[in-house]
């Protein structure tokens, strides 16, 4: 069973940088896409980013310019770099993988970042 694994959530300040990374265990073959949402309370859950293996990316609006992508394919093994945080960055990161019909989703991460 593939189940997805986050790491490096964290309190940061306003400006700062963090970089959360997502493994992807139980596949014996490359995740098609894998990716990050992030969703606070009473929010629906946003698309953060996401990679395919071909190393096409794409990212939500809010992100652009600041968030950045890359991956191991042959590992499934994602990386999210988040650079000049803003408070309203601040949720649940929550990583996500497709391979077809199928998508899993991993436990999420926190990040807060502060005035």
């Amino acid at each position: 069973q593939v189940q997805l694994v986050e790491s490096g959530g964290g309190l940061v300040q306003a400006g700062g940088s963090l970089r959360l990374s997502c493994a992807a265990s139980g596949a014996d073959f490359a995740m098609p896409l894998m990716g990050w949402y992030r969703q606070n309370p009473g929010n629906q859950r946003e698309l953060v980013g996401a990679i395919a293996t071909s190393g096409y990316t794409h990212y939500g609006e809010s992100v652009k310019g600041r968030f950045t992508l890359s991956r191991d394919g042959r590992k499934n093994i994602i990386y999210l770099q988040m650079t000049n945080l803003k408070p309203e960055d601040t949720a649940v990161y929550y990583c996500s993988a497709e391979r077809g019909d199928d998508d899993y989703w991993g436990r999420g991460t926190q990040v807060t970042v502060s005035f």
